[in-house]
């Protein structure tokens, strides 16, 4: 049963021109007369909602839109409510004033035209420009529009016959001393007529605090000489050296502008050739460079944190890349070299033993006939020897202190010097090659050693000191007599001290080993591709513990 009667739908009826319908269809519309009146009330809740959740007090068409968005009803159309709000004075009072809210009658609204629906928002693509160049399509405005008119505006007229005022791009305006500064320093670059005047002015540029409005002008300059100058070796030195200095301004702020730096820089790093390669030493530039890229990563790295990422992957592939020349391979050495060992570790080293098996074939004068291919060749095998020995060298700082030996004690006594040699060996010397590497090193020591600390990593070492000089027939003093009773006590329990020593040396050793048996697979890795060669990167005392 509807809680609308019959007799309200006929009166409805009759007020629209329907005179004939009958109480049967009457009581059928009453219950969907019911379920839209419901529909809309419960609309205005959810306006309502939308209205406080707004911070708002009156309630807007918008509020309503979505409310019937929320219901997954299509809006209506045509009705807003964001004009401007009217402020009339109070009569009677000076300072009071209310929003003017006029009422609307339903009929006016009612029998108002629909307004025209609005379009479908979407996306379209164009060239905005192509090469510097604008092209003539609809969507680009056209080049008189861009043109300055003589009073500086432009109106244009709309479909609604409004004027519109279009506002011309901002020109970007620089003082007259910053032109010329710019002016000269580029010129400087360019022509490199005077050499103590180009190193002033890099001077100039990493320590001059109002520089900051011509980054993007030398940002621009530097793109566009390594662009036009790679067969130029001293230009594209000279602005490497501009980049360096930028990089050391504190007063500039650079990031905005790495985007556009590091192409260039790139480039004078993995460049197939750079300059006449037969005379210009590329070589050094491609060094430079590498270090410039990496003190780009360590002091941006956190603000870009895709940067190192996306510079090793393009260093990797043309350092993996065999179409590549040897001095583009190089160059990516070179620079990944310059990030870190780390980088090395996991870069370079995995590919280290193919690499140098396609590269052997060029370092022999059998295969390679060509002394400038030979050179290069030599060239890349270096830069694989410093890169995988600073890599190791760096792993093997990790150890422990190993212990110096200990030099020769004298001892004064009434009838002779005796003279206490620390490497004396308790064994043959059959019986110490036919031992393991770790206990010949455990057993192999000074025989003076006394550990202090129960740390494996700080050891101390005891040791007698020399006796001053004088007669030796002298009878001894407390401290040659405390010395000499030492001695005896230590001659008793030698063998004792000397076991437990041992013992604790090899578990120092065996902790070591067990920690940082990668390294020595790495080392021993790399002593069988480079053979003696890698042997000056690595520091005596490891040295002596793994040979």
């Amino acid at each position: 049963m509807s809680i609308v009667p019959k007799e309200n739908i006929e009166v409805i009826s009759q007020s629209i021109g329907i005179n004939n319908l009958s109480p049967d269809v009457a009581l059928a519309l009453a219950p969907d007369v019911e379920y839209r009146l419901r529909e809309i009330m419960q609309v205005i809740l959810e306006a309502i909602k939308c209205m406080r959740h707004s911070r708002r007090t009156k309630l807007t068409a918008d509020d309503v839109d979505g409310a019937l968005n929320l219901r997954n009803v299509e809006p209506l159309y045509g009705f807003v409510s964001g004009g401007p709000l009217r402020f009339k004075k109070a009569v009677g009072h000076r300072d009071l004033f209310y929003i003017d809210d006029k009422d609307v009658d339903f009929k006016d609204v009612i029998e108002a035209p629909l307004p025209k629906a609005p379009l479908d928002t979407g996306l379209v693509c164009h060239w905005l420009a192509i090469e510097g160049v604008q092209p003539a399509i609809p969507e680009n405005a056209p080049v008189e529009v861009l043109a300055a008119p003589s009073d500086g505006k432009k109106y244009e007229q709309k479909d609604d016959g409004l004027p519109v005022e279009l506002k011309l791009p901002v020109k970007h305006v620089l003082s007259r001393e910053l032109q010329l500064y710019f002016d000269k320093i580029t010129e400087l670059v360019v022509s490199r007529s005077d050499v103590i005047l180009l190193k002033k002015a890099l001077l100039s540029l990493a320590t001059d605090s109002g520089l900051h409005p011509l980054v993007p002008y030398f940002t621009c300059f530097i793109a566009d000489e390594v662009s036009r100058g790679l067969s130029d070796f001293p230009l594209l030195f000279a602005l490497m050296r501009v980049v360096h200095s930028l990089l050391q301004n504190a007063h500039i702020h650079i990031e905005p502008y790495l985007h556009q730096l590091m192409p260039s820089v790139v480039t004078c790093l993995v460049a197939k050739r750079l300059g006449n390669r037969f005379a210009d030493n590329h070589w050094e530039l491609r060094d430079f460079t590498a270090n410039l890229v990496a003190s780009i990563c360590k002091r941006f790295g956190h603000v870009y944190n895709t940067l190192q990422s996306r510079l090793t992957k393009t260093l990797v592939n043309a350092f993996l890349d065999p179409k590549r020349t040897l001095t583009q391979h190089y160059g990516a050495i070179q620079g990944l070299a310059a990030l870190g060992p780390s980088v090395v570790r996991l870069l370079i080293l995995p590919n280290l033993e193919s690499y140098l098996r396609l590269l052997e074939p060029e370092l022999l004068l059998e295969k390679q006939k060509n002394e400038i291919k030979r050179h290069e060749a030599w060239r890349v095998y270096g830069a694989l020897l410093s890169a995988a020995g600073q890599c190791i060298y760096d792993r093997l700082k990790i150890f422990p202190t190993l212990p110096s030996p200990v030099p020769q004690s004298l001892w004064k006594t009434n009838e002779r010097i005796v003279l206490t040699t620390p490497n004396k060996r308790k064994r043959s010397v059959e019986l110490m090659e036919q031992q393991p590497a770790l206990k010949k090193i455990a057993t192999d020591g000074p025989t003076g050693l006394s550990v202090t600390n129960s740390s494996p990593s700080q050891m101390q070492v005891e040791t007698a000191a020399p006796a001053s000089s004088g007669d030796i027939n002298i009878g001894p003093s407390s401290s040659s007599r405390s010395l000499s009773n030492e001695s005896i006590s230590n001659s008793i329990g030698g063998k004792d001290g000397a076991d437990a020593q041992s013992l604790k040396k090899s578990a120092l050793l065996n902790q070591v080993w067990k920690d940082e048996l990668n390294s020595g697979k790495l080392l021993v890795s790399l002593f069988q591709l480079f053979g003696e060669d890698i042997l000056p990167f690595i520091p005596a005392p490891e040295m002596s513990l793994f040979l």
